[in-house]
């Protein structure tokens, strides 16, 4: 039998789902969310693909870890806890070349990809879908640079970043956000704005029949 779940690297809980799976089976619950959570520990904050096979007569059971999605990857390198609500508009972090190298090294063997390169255009798709600038540049652009500028990294399979790269990346990334910042909060006070006029704009309520008859 198998059973395939989605949990958090390091921190399986005994959900009433996978519950109701094991139980009747007599299958000892503490021990599989123990030795999951032993399995998944590299994975911690990250939402990882684990499957159970699990033979019903003698009660015991494999592990299968999978790496975790592309999208949790590149949110872990980065440290960022959720994806641009507005990818137009709002940018939510700024990534190396190097770094998407890594992760497409990672997720290689399980992506559709042919080759490396491939692989690289994959992860760097992910990146457009979660709002992330990439070496200061929209995603689009970098993909235009990778026979070219990243040519050399790529190849190399590069994946360290230096401290100065890292730390000029961070400096870009941190006035877009003080720019975002600033736009968002002129857009909220200019709506709030908008709301208080048109509320002292409204008619005034008419006196009610009733009331009118009391006077």
């Amino acid at each position: 039998m198998e059973i395939k779940l989605l949990i958090e690297g390091g921190n399986m809980t005994p959900g009433p789902a996978v519950a109701q799976q094991l139980g009747p089976m007599g299958i000892n619950l503490g021990k599989v969310i123990s030795e999951v959570n032993s399995a998944t520990q590299d994975f911690k904050g990250m939402n990882v693909p684990v499957i159970l096979e699990i033979n019903p007569k003698t009660k015991n059971f494999t592990i299968s870890v999978s790496s975790p999605p592309t999208s949790e990857l590149i949110k872990k390198e980065l440290n960022i806890k959720k994806a641009s609500g507005n990818r137009i508009k709002e940018k939510a972090g700024n990534i190396a070349i190097e770094q998407i190298i890594k992760i497409a090294k990672t997720k290689h063997q399980n992506m559709l990809a042919k080759d490396f390169l491939g692989a690289v255009k994959s992860v760097i798709g992910s990146c457009m879908s979660l709002g992330l600038l990439i070496e200061n540049k929209e995603p689009k652009q970098v993909i235009d640079e990778l026979n070219t500028k990243y040519k050399k990294e790529i190849e190399q399979q590069k994946t360290e970043v230096s401290p100065e790269k890292k730390a000029k990346l961070e400096k870009f990334f941190s006035s877009i956000k003080s720019k975002q910042e600033a736009i968002a909060k002129k857009e909220e006070e200019e709506k709030a704005a908008e709301e208080k006029k048109a509320e002292e704009e409204k008619p005034a309520e008419k006196e009610k029949p009733a009331e009118k008859e009391k006077k």
